[in-house]
């Protein structure tokens, strides 16, 4: 029998961004889904660090940590499930962009996203710390710094709405690889509210379909426009992709899927 597994975003879709899992009629929506026999998948641009921390107590308290598969970092690194009560997920797949790209390229786009952070601290966004976090298969860039408390987060959020701050931003960076000629090798991609992801071309979610080949595959999530970071994996599970606008309409979407795997 073909094996089906359901790969759901993290943030926007089974948590409110950067925000723990809470959401009690989504457990139980997803226990159900694995009670049916689906496994579940959780695909990120978050590293293994945030989605612990997002959704360690469904983890470590859920039947269905014996089924559900971590994909941080677009799925680029690969967290299969544990087969014992005492067992945690373990690693057992990831590339490393810096030696994809080689030390000079690499050295090269860092250099560039210090130079678009001086620009971005000169509009007036808030400023706290951590602004690039480089998680080996992928960068973030999150210009106010991953530091940012709840009211910082929503004060960028706010003037990214009405000044189109990071879609300006991306046609910089798009700009600048074309001109140095990495344009082809890197895409750059909106991250959740506050952030970019960048990574080699390929290395999209679309990535994370390589751990279930022969497997029946379905996808939610919540960035699924040209530059979110589902778009591609929206794309590629077309007939079987659902765009969630949160948590509640994601225990919505579940449901229509139970009924189709009937």
């Amino acid at each position: 029998m073909t094996r089906t597994v359901v790969l759901f975003d993290m943030d926007g879709t089974l948590t409110e961004s950067r925000k723990s899992f809470t959401h009690k009629p989504l457990r139980e929506a997803l226990e159900k889904l694995s009670n049916r026999g689906a496994h579940i998948g959780i695909i990120t641009g978050s590293d293994e660090d945030y989605l612990n921390e997002q959704m360690g107590s469904f983890l470590d308290n859920s039947a269905c940590r014996y089924t559900t598969h971590l994909l941080p970092c677009n799925g680029t690194k690969y967290f299969r499930p544990p087969k014992f009560a005492n067992e945690k997920h373990e690693l057992t797949s990831q590339v490393s962009m810096k030696e994809f790209l080689g030390e000079s390229e690499y050295r090269d786009l860092i250099q560039e996203l210090i130079y678009s952070q001086v620009d971005m601290a000169n509009s007036g966004v808030p400023l706290t710390g951590h602004f690039i976090n480089c998680r080996g298969s992928m960068i973030n860039w999150c210009p106010i710094g991953r530091n940012a408390c709840s009211e910082e987060r929503e004060q960028f959020i706010t003037l990214d709405r009405t000044n189109n701050l990071r879609d300006r931003v991306i046609k910089e960076l798009k700009a600048m690889l074309e001109l140095k000629k990495m344009h082809n090798k890197i895409v750059v991609k909106l991250g959740g509210d506050t952030s970019f992801d960048i990574y080699p071309s390929g290395w999209d979610k679309t990535y994370g379909l390589k751990h279930f080949q022969g497997w029946d595959v379905w996808f939610v999530g919540d960035r699924c426009g040209e530059n979110g970071n589902d778009y591609e994996i929206y794309n590629e599970c077309i007939g079987k992709s659902y765009v969630t606008s949160g948590p509640e309409n994601t225990v919505e979407i579940i449901e229509c899927i139970l009924e189709k795997l009937r």
